[in-house]
């Protein structure tokens, strides 16, 4: 486990990342994402088409600090697909530009 991971939040965190298939950890929700990386985020998946489930690390101390922990990332908003950490808004703009993003999300939405 984790250092600074408490086995409570570990243990929901993987259990959201593995139940679905893509899972965006962000602040705010799709609909009033409360910061603009988090916007930039939810503008991709939306251009992509992609579905998803979001987490607001706003609503749960643990999750918030929790999720740095589990991906070793020191940033928010966090996207996972397929049970990996994909990266955050920056690395999902690149992907996003390079087509890689939607290359990966693919396989994922024929589903």
């Amino acid at each position: 486990m984790t250092p600074n991971l408490s086995d409570d939040s570990h243990t929901r965190i993987d259990s959201l990342v593995k139940a679905n298939p893509v899972v965006l950890f962000m602040k705010g929700s799709p609909l009033f994402p409360q910061c603009g990386f988090s916007s930039r985020a939810i503008a991709i998946l939306n251009h992509l088409g992609t579905e998803f489930e979001s987490v607001d690390v706003l609503q749960d101390q643990g999750i918030r600090q929790g999720i740095k922990a589990y991906s070793d990332w020191p940033t928010i908003p966090q996207l996972y697909v397929n049970g990996e950490f994909v990266g955050g808004s920056d690395i999902m703009m690149e992907m996003y530009e390079s087509g890689e993003l939607a290359a990966l999300l693919q396989p994922v939405d024929a589903r």
